[in-house]
């Protein structure tokens, strides 16, 4: 039987991530919400990455993406960091969806991934 490997979130009832055999399951958010968008998104891109790579995973092996965001007014702004963020290379893009929802407090970005397991060279 395969384990299922979690990595704890620090709120009570939920983990940052998990994996599963070759998947990964992530959700990362800015530890700073008394930044703007762009400061939010900038740390949530690097906890994900911290994130993917902390259960051997990498971006570039990113399977699924959504995007939520308390004000989707901001889609362009963060849709211009994440395709900086992601590269030119198209084999590395996920399915990526994006919602308008209220994320609660001063939260402005949570990003909600599945990936395969392996480095950036497995891409």
């Amino acid at each position: 039987m395969q384990t299922i490997e979690r990595v704890p979130s620090g709120h009570a009832g939920r983990s940052r991530s998990c994996a599963y055999a070759n998947i990964v399951y992530t959700v990362a958010t800015s530890p700073d919400t008394s930044l703007d968008i762009v400061g939010q998104t900038h740390q949530a891109l690097a906890a994900l990455s911290a994130s993917l790579e902390g259960l051997g995973s990498h971006p570039s092996r990113m399977l699924s993406a959504q995007v939520l965001l308390a004000d989707m007014g901001s889609k362009a702004v963060v849709d211009e960091i994440w395709a900086t963020w992601i590269g030119d290379n198209p084999q590395h893009w996920p399915q990526r969806a994006c919602y308008g929802v209220d994320l609660g407090g001063k939260l402005l970005i949570e990003i909600i991934v599945t990936a395969a397991r392996g480095t950036a060279d497995d891409a």
